[in-house]
């Protein structure tokens, strides 16, 4: 089954989709040797080759994908972001 090549390498840990997304439109992103653009498709097979900046991305499948919960209790005034502008301690 094709999934969109964000979902795929956001699930991978190379940021969020919308992260991968302004990379594969800056051209940073290749398949199987060709460039990517916004919106190709990928089928997650052992011989796939991705790579982010000439770097070879590992990914899997998403069946393959463990979920993991993660529980915390989040402090009065501390936030849940993970970028601050202002510098502030954030949960991250």
């Amino acid at each position: 089954m094709s999934e969109k090549l964000q979902k795929v390498l956001a699930r991978a840990g190379h940021g969020s989709r919308r992260e991968i997304e302004s990379i594969i439109e800056a051209g940073r992103v290749s398949v199987d040797g060709k460039i990517a653009k916004l919106g190709d498709r990928v089928e997650v097979t052992p011989g796939l080759k991705i790579r982010i900046d000439g770097h070879l991305i590992s990914v899997r499948e998403s069946a393959e994908q463990i979920c993991r919960v993660l529980a915390y209790y989040k402090p009065e005034g501390e936030l849940c972001t993970r970028n601050d502008p202002e510098g502030r301690p954030t949960v991250f």
